[in-house]
Order: structure tokens, then sequence, then C-alpha cells
């Protein structure tokens, strides 16, 4: 199972990200774990500095722009 964890304040483009981030997950059919982090100190640690950030497995994949969903499952895939 991959997880997913969408780095941001909860801001209205990291609530964006996330609903892409599950579309893109019911999209492939496949159980995600999908995880919220919204600690400035947690979101450092990816070494994000622009929010929304994107995680998968925890390896950063993007950061300061909301993927679309199409986005999101290309990076699911690899």
């Amino acid at each position: 199972m991959k997880k997913i964890q969408i780095l941001g304040t909860g801001c209205a483009k990291c609530n964006e990200l996330a609903a892409n981030a599950e579309k893109a997950a019911s999209t492939l059919g496949e159980d995600v774990e999908l995880e919220k982090v919204t600690s400035i100190n947690e979101i450092m640690k990816f070494g994000v500095m622009s929010t929304p950030g994107l995680a998968i497995d925890g390896k950063v994949v993007s950061q300061g722009k909301v993927l679309k969903p199409d986005q999101i499952v290309e990076f699911l895939r690899s």
C-alpha cells in the first residue's frame, strides 16, 4: 500500500491537492493511506519550503503547486 502525504497547513490549495490525491487513488483502484501533515516542523523535515507539498512513500514529488489527479496517478504508478 502506498502512502500519500499532503504537506501543508490546511489552506485551500492544500485541501484541493488532498482531494485530487484521493481522486487519483480511486482512479487506480488501489488502497492508499492519505495523511495530511500540517505541522510546520514536520513539513520542514521534508525540506518543503512552499506548500502544498506532495510526498509518496516519504519522498517529496511536488511542492508549491496543486497537481491534477492524472499527474498524481503518474507518480503513483512509478
